[in-house]
């Protein structure tokens, strides 16, 4: 079983500062120091795995369309840095418009991932800043790591890595 690292997107991966609902690329503007941070993680062994709630969708702002797009963006953008991230789980629902078994807090796309990649949980980290992030994280049995909004992962990562010396 190998080990993971589940990060949210908007506000932890990109900035979502002056644009709640990022959809465009000239919005989706990388949080300080993301490449270097995902190589180091990378390098100790954790496979990546984005796991996003893209509320906008549902709310008809844009389309899976511009959630790939921008998810392909990020995927180029990483090669510089010669990280892989190994897939994108998105939940396209709102709760003022219904119920979903996928929106995080609940833990169906993380499930997903552990199922597909045979991650072990107890050797997994959520990065996210909400709390539901964090419930995520509490629901599916991986440790769960919170940052402030828009300014990145590297404290995570050093907390994240020192976990794992």
């Amino acid at each position: 079983m190998q080990k993971a690292i589940f990060l949210d997107r908007d506000g932890v991966i990109n900035s979502d500062e002056g644009h709640y609902y990022v959809h465009r690329e000239e919005d989706f503007v990388l949080t300080p120091k993301l490449g270097e941070c995902l190589k180091m993680l990378q390098e100790a062994g954790f496979l990546l795995v984005v796991v996003s709630n893209q509320g906008g969708i549902a709310r008809g702002l844009y389309g899976v369309q511009e959630v790939e797009r921008l998810n392909n963006l990020l995927r180029e953008r990483m090669t510089k840095y010669g990280v892989a991230l190994a897939e994108f789980y998105s939940c396209p629902h709102h709760p003022d418009f219904g119920k979903c078994l996928c929106r995080k807090p609940q833990p169906l796309l993380v499930q997903k991932a552990l199922a597909r990649f045979d991650i072990d949980a107890s050797r997994s980290y959520f990065i996210g800043d909400r709390e539901s992030d964090m419930e995520t994280a509490h629901n599916v049995g991986v440790k769960g790591v919170l940052v402030k909004r828009n300014a990145g992962i590297v404290e995570a990562v050093k907390e994240i890595l020192n976990f794992e010396l």
